[in-house]
Formats: C-alpha cells, structure tokens, sequence
C-alpha cells in the first residue's frame, strides 16, 4: 500500500496538478476510499432499519449508492484530502477531511428537501453515513499511520535506543516529543518530560509522562538509566541555560539540545538531529522584533547597496535585506570568492530579488561613481573594513585607507548621486579607541557627520555594536580549534570583558536603526550584559565534557597591542536617548571641525603612502583626544588595564 511520493521543490515541481489527479498517482487509496464509503453507506441503511430493510428502500439504496460515494469522493479531493500523505496524518489534516464531507452533504440534502426520487434518501441516513464517512476515512488513515509506526519500531528495535528525558513539557517540547515519537527507526527513546511546572508533574502528553521537575534529576537519571537530556526550551534565556546545563553538570548527565526550536515551534522544520549545547546557546539573546512596517518603507521596492558583503556582517545584512523584497540588491565586494558565494546563496534563496554581484574596492572613487550613476540607489549600507585588532596595529595604513578613505569614497558618492541613506556601521572600539582600528572607525564616524552638512538630502547615521558571535576572528572558533587540538586555551587577560551579539541580530538591528534615522545619529545597540572571556573559555571546555585546568589547561598570553580589557559603548560626549524600539539608543556624535578633519585625513593618508605608522598614531591622537593608540608615542603609555566596569549596560547623556 504505497502512498509515498517524491518530494519536489517549487522550482522543479511545473504547474499545480489537477484536483482529480489522485486518482493517476494513489489508485490503491483511490480503491480502499471507494470500498470503505460503500460498506459506510450500506451500514448505514441497515442501521436505520434495524438491519430489515424494507425492498423499496433496498432498490432506492443500490441506485443512490453510486451517487452518495461519488459526490463524497469528488469533495474529498476537491477539499485536498489526497494530497495528505497517510503515514503523516493527524489533527491538523482534520479539517480538510470535514469540509470534503461537508460539500459531499450539501446536493444530498438537496436531494431530500426537494424530494427528488429515487434519490431522496432518509435524514437519518444521510447523518449516519456523513458521520461514520468522516470517521471511516480518518480511521483508515491512522491505521495506516499505527501500522507504519510500528514497523518502522520494529525494524529500529535491533539497534539500542538511548534512554533520554526531554526538558520543558511546553509546546516546543510536546512538538519535538511527537515528531521524535513518529520516528521509529531513530535512535532516542523517551522516558518522560521534566518540568518545572508542578501543576504538570505525573500528567501525560502525547503519550509522555511528565516525572518530575529539575530538581528531581538525579534521582530520574539513576531510575531509568538516562543517556542524556534533551532541553526543549524553545526560547531559554541565558541564565536559563546556565542553570539548567550547571544542574546536568552536577548530576553528571550530558545536556544537548534540538537544533532550530523556534523553526520547529513555527511548524518550519522537523527535528531531524540532537546535538550538543553550544557556547552560542550559553550566549543566546531573545529574537529581535522589528517594526516591519517602517523597514519595509525602508526597504521594500528600492535599490539597496551593500558594501562588504562577502563578509559576516555584510553577507547576513543581505540576507535581511533579501527578505523584504528591494527592487534590485548590489553586492559590492573585492573579494571575488566571498562574492561569488554570496551571490550564488542569494539567487537560490530569494529567485524573486535582482541580485547584482560588483566586484569594487571601496576607495576606487571613480569605480563608485560608475556605479551609482548607472544603478541610482537610494540606501547604502556600508560594512566594508578592517576590523581585526592586532591585524591593523600592525598594519595602520591599510586601516586608514579602507576604514576611512574608504567610507568616505562611499559615502561622498551618495551623497552626490542623491542616495536618500547612508548607514555605516561601526564599532564600540571607536569609543575612547586604545587600538588604530577602534581610531580609524572613530574618524570614519566623524566624517558622515561632516558630509551630513555638505549633502542635506543624504540622510547619514552610524550604528555601533561589539563583537558577533561567529564572524571572522571572532574568539569563539579560535578557542574551539584550541580545545579540539588539546589546549592550551590561551586568553590574552583573566578580567577581560566583551559584548557578544549573533550575527543574524546585528544585521536586523541595523537595518532597523538605519530605518529610524533621520540624519547625523550615532546608534548604540543593546549589546546586553557583558561577558568575561575567562568564563567563556571555561564554559566552552565544560560544553566539551572536559574540565577547565585539568584536561585543558587555559593560559593567560598578556593584552595585545591596542586591546582594552572592557569595550564602552558609549561617551560622555555623546547625549544618549531611548528610541522606540528597546535595544537601540541613539545620540549624536560629538562634532568636529570640518578643515581639520580634513587635513587630518590627508596627512593620514599621505604617511600610510610612506608606511609611516607613527606619524598616522600621532595625526589619530592629535585629531581624537580621548584616543590612547601608541606606546611609540611621547605621553602614550599604552592601552588601558583598568578594571572594567560594572556588568549593566551604563549610556551617559
């Protein structure tokens, strides 16, 4: 009895078929339905006679029969019954089998008020027989499914299943026990829920008991011999987590989570897989909530460019993008593999979005000029730059010429081209900058306030944030690598501090802010509280099954050139308010002279063209007086090894 078909994609699939062609690809469900709907029509007279049915109805119910089962037929796969997939059935298709009995009712009833012999059969026969109908074809459905089910237990039964508790008895949880359950060949076999919830505790559902709360671990994991626990907390906190994987860790019992929660509570994705906690979990942030409205104003129908989009945050600004439809996308990027890979993943997922590709060097102010008279675009995001640490103390004129020169190429360019946004994004290392990056990011900032007085019509803000979870350089692959080669695990300070955001969060907190901007604002993101990356060194050990000092050693390698121990976020130059929306803050950034911003740049400039990394961490610090860059230099003694600050996010006005 197959009832299986191949899954096609949307690309592939041709034209919507037919509602009759069931009967072309299921004859066998074709069949059953049609001997099924007959045995129900037939019962369903000699249950209204008592089983003597008188010969006149006999005649009258042999001629009706062919009609009854037809119209029931046709209405069940005009109401899209067959296209459900048997061993997939459940409450959700419930509806569309009660609308095809429902229409199948309709021209009987007909029949019977307007007494239409011979095919006007009795009331209680039509009741009867839509009721046991419906039932019927359901029922034969779900046979089906129990049938598979435990076949598919069967056949998996030679292989030992892992005894396994799942964490959180709500939705997310039920959704994942169901779709676990449904898979009989997988390797998991639950023995119950655990939830804090004592209202729940000893109730069953679908089919799972619900044994204990957190508390009761231990004695839970020694009774039925638990491999591991399954958190099917869709949306947990960070502490949540902390405390939920510190219990595990106290009981011992390893800790592991489903991939895509908050897919699989939308009903997107099937759990397929469990895997291990990540330190991305540890660190995880509620999902941002855009005002949709206001940035598909900002979006939606208008030529986007992006610059940098071959990196982390530029790709995921894509993305974002992508998803509210521009009329045409720019990806700009001098890195023709990583815009080859972008562009590539941007047509296979959003066909309907003009894509793009440019290959451009931001400081190329001819190149621009071509572009932007021939595309005309009305928002710039602009993410291109250098923003790793040591790499640009190292390397200071490569960071001027990019990280400045090149967004103001950029950012002159749409100011003369009439682009109606310029968003440039920055970092919280341009606040009181220690580091020739955190400096070269500060003047870029700088210099889209100045050119916000020279092009009036361009609208130019700057958004700042920390570091992302993920991108390039980022902390968290460098310690994974280090763990997997055995250690050490080298962190440059024991009270160094960052902010940590995901990737995806960043992007959409951009493009949210860029969307708010009215000319001239710095905007500062909720980075949330900091992390101390000692701690999450640790934390990424334990997450290993290791321990911290004993099978990985960790090693302290001192502060790096330009490195702070704790990242600010903002200044007390800068008046910072709330905005609308609750992880964005916005101020202004505190002004300075056009002439000798200029001149600055200039001679920045011309000593990058000498590889004069002195005299461009003299012109920084002669240009930015909170700036501490250079041991080199006289009065400089080198980055700060103060204390940080206290954990909550502190914006001084």
């Amino acid at each position: 009895m197959s009832d299986e078909t191949t899954p096609t994609t949307s690309s592939s699939a041709g034209p919507p078929r037919p509602w009759w062609s069931f009967l072309l690809r299921r004859p066998m469900q074709f069949a059953l339905d049609v001997a099924l709907l007959l045995a129900v029509f037939a019962f369903s007279y000699a249950l209204r006679f008592e089983f003597r049915v008188p010969r006149v109805w006999f005649d009258r119910a042999l001629m009706q029969a062919p009609l009854f089962v037809t119209l029931q037929v046709v209405s069940l796969a005009f109401a899209g019954v067959y296209t459900y997939i048997w061993r997939y059935v459940g409450l959700a298709e419930l509806r569309g089998f009660a609308r095809g009995i429902g229409l199948a009712v309709v021209p009987v009833v007909f029949l019977r008020v307007f007494k239409i012999t011979p095919f006007d059969a009795p009331s209680s026969v039509i009741i009867i027989d839509a009721l046991l109908a419906m039932g019927g074809v359901v029922g034969l459905r779900v046979m089906r499914r129990l049938v598979y089910e435990r076949f598919e237990r069967n056949a998996g039964a030679v292989r030992r299943k892992k005894a396994v508790l799942l964490l959180g008895a709500g939705r997310a949880g039920v959704l994942a026990a169901r779709e676990i359950n449904a898979r009989g060949d997988g390797e998991l076999d639950i023995r119950g829920f655990v939830d804090d919830d004592e209202l729940k505790i000893g109730s069953v559902i679908n089919g799972v008991k619900v044994l204990g709360t957190t508390r009761d671990l231990g004695r839970l994991v020694a009774e039925h011999t638990i491999d591991h626990i399954v958190i099917t907390i869709a949306r947990a906190t960070r502490p949540e987590m902390r405390r939920i994987l510190d219990i595990c860790e106290s009981v011992p019992v390893k800790a592991r989570v489903i991939p895509g929660l908050l897919e699989l509570l939308q009903g997107n994705v099937a759990v397929s897989s469990i895997r291990n906690v990540e330190i991305e979990d540890l660190l995880g942030r509620e999902p941002v909530q855009l005002d949709t409205e206001l940035v598909s104003r900002f979006i939606t129908q208008r030529t986007v460019v992006v610059t940098g989009a071959g990196g982390s945050i530029g790709s995921e600004l894509c993305r974002q993008i992508a998803r509210f439809g521009p009329r045409r996308l720019l990806v700009v990027e001098q890195a023709e593999g990583a815009l080859f890979d972008i562009d590539r993943e941007l047509r296979a997922k959003f066909p309907g979005v003009d894509v793009v590709p440019v290959i451009a060097d931001v400081t190329d102010a001819a190149r621009l000029d071509r572009i932007f008279a021939q595309h005309r675009p009305e928002v710039v995001l602009h993410a291109a730059a250098h923003k790793h640490v040591p790499m640009m103390e190292k390397n200071p004129g490569e960071a001027i010429k990019n990280n400045v020169v090149g967004t103001r190429t950029v950012a002159e360019a749409a100011g003369r081209h009439g682009v109606a946004a310029f968003v440039l994004i920055s970092t919280d290392k341009a606040v009181n900058p220690t580091s020739v990056m955190g400096a070269s990011k500060r003047v870029a900032e700088l210099s889209i306030q100045a050119l916000q007085r020279r092009f009036a019509d361009t609208r130019f803000v700057a958004v700042r944030f920390g570091n992302v979870l993920g991108s390039a350089g980022s902390v968290i692959p460098i310690f994974r690598e280090q763990i997997l080669r055995g250690g050490p695990v080298t962190v440059t300070h024991p009270d160094m501090i960052r902010y940590f955001m995901t990737i995806p969060e960043a992007a959409q907190l951009v493009v949210q802010a860029g969307a708010m901007g009215q000319g001239g604002e710095i905007f500062v993101l909720d980075m949330g509280d900091p992390v101390r990356i000692l701690d999450l060194a640790k934390d990424m050990i334990r997450l290993s099954g290791l321990r911290p000092f004993d099978d990985i050693d960790i090693a302290f390698s001192g502060v790096r050139p330009g490195e702070k121990l704790f990242e600010e976020l903002g200044t007390a130059n800068e008046a910072v308010t709330k905005t609308r929306h609750p992880k964005i803050f916005i101020g202004q950034i505190a002004g300075v002279d056009v002439d000798l911003l200029d001149g600055a740049v200039a001679r920045m400039l011309a000593a990058a063209a000498d590889d004069d990394g002195v005299a461009i961490r003299a012109e920084l610090c002669r240009l930015l007086p909170e700036a501490l860059i250079g041991a080199d230099l006289p009065g400089i003694t080198g980055p700060s090894v103060t204390a940080p600050p206290s954990p909550s996010l502190v914006l001084v006005g």
